[in-house]
């Protein structure tokens, strides 16, 4: 659905964009990650011929990205593109007129996508009067519109909370039933491992690492991943390396990598005669795998 070959993207002499090249199937759920200044929004910009690339190749169900691919393309932005004063039918009408569908057609979205995002009985309120998880769900409305081939989605549950985004998160599940390609970005590591089929970890433009979540697992070389509380921290890690356990550090918390899943008796058993406080066995999750990679890089 989606090919990047070997993209890239300068201003003067910054790179935002180093060579990407990237792969999204038909009806798959892809995860763009990095930190702010990673080159997502650039991506997102060449991918929908908003600006153009210094070289590279960008195309859309086989076709180069072109002002016709642009019907292909929905988008919801991180900020909504929403008027406030106008109701949730009166802005699906509007975008639907800029795609070019017929009143009849408009009419027929209208309905078809506010129900879509469970927003029907939404249709004549004006957007001021909706919830924040509301207005996010019509933002992504309006990228479904005129029914295209494939969504981006940036940053679709910043700012919400817990409700509002399992809210998005099963609207998100139920495009990819659709058949409808997504492409995502997002800060919440957990909303990647939940959702996407691939992820891909950008950092200054250039890509690091991709692949399924269990394919990327593998960036780790450990069974499971301990985390323990102890005063006693330089002893925990000289008897943990000692056993073949790799010492890490997660924000506060003191972690080893651990080569094969140990039972808990058997790891107190590996740190006696240390003062453990607490104990935690945790798998590799996307958290471990970004911060190894980017660290790294």
């Amino acid at each position: 659905m989606l090919s990047i070959i070997n993209l890239n993207k300068s201003y003067g002499k910054v790179k935002v964009v180093n060579d990407l090249s990237l792969q999204i199937d038909a009806g798959e759920i892809y995860g763009l990650l990095g930190a702010n200044g990673a080159g997502k929004t650039t991506t997102i910009n060449m991918i929908c011929n908003l600006i153009k690339a210094d070289s590279g190749q960008i195309k859309i169900n086989n076709q180069p990205i072109s002002a016709a691919t642009k019907k292909l393309i929905g988008i919801a932005p991180q900020e909504n593109l929403l008027y406030k004063t106008l109701t949730c039918a009166e802005n699906l009408n509007f975008f639907a007129t800029i795609y070019g569908l017929d009143k009849k057609t408009r009419q027929q979205q209208i309905q078809s996508t506010l129900a879509a995002v469970n927003l029907l009985d939404r249709a004549k309120s004006p957007v001021e009067t909706l919830s924040g998880g509301m207005q996010r769900r019509l933002n992504i409305a309006v990228a479904l519109v005129h029914q295209p081939k494939l969504v981006i989605l940036d940053e679709p549950t910043a700012g919400l909370d817990i409700e509002a985004r399992y809210e998005i998160w099963e609207l998100i599940w139920q495009l990819k039933k659709q058949g409808i390609t997504v492409l995502l970005t997002t800060h919440l590591l957990d909303e990647a491992e939940r959702l996407c089929n691939k992820i891909g970890i950008l950092k200054h433009g250039k890509m690091l690492a991709e692949g399924s979540l269990a394919a990327l697992r593998n960036i780790i070389p450990a069974a499971e991943i301990l985390v323990i509380q102890t005063t006693q921290e330089a002893e925990a890690i000289a008897c943990a390396q000692a056993h073949g356990f790799t010492p890490k550090r997660y924000a506060n918390e003191l972690a080893f990598w651990l080569p094969e899943p140990l039972e808990l008796p058997e790891i107190i058993a590996r740190f006696a005669g240390i003062k453990i406080d607490a104990i935690a066995r945790q798998n590799v999750r996307l958290e471990h795998i970004y911060l190894e990679v980017t660290q790294k890089n």
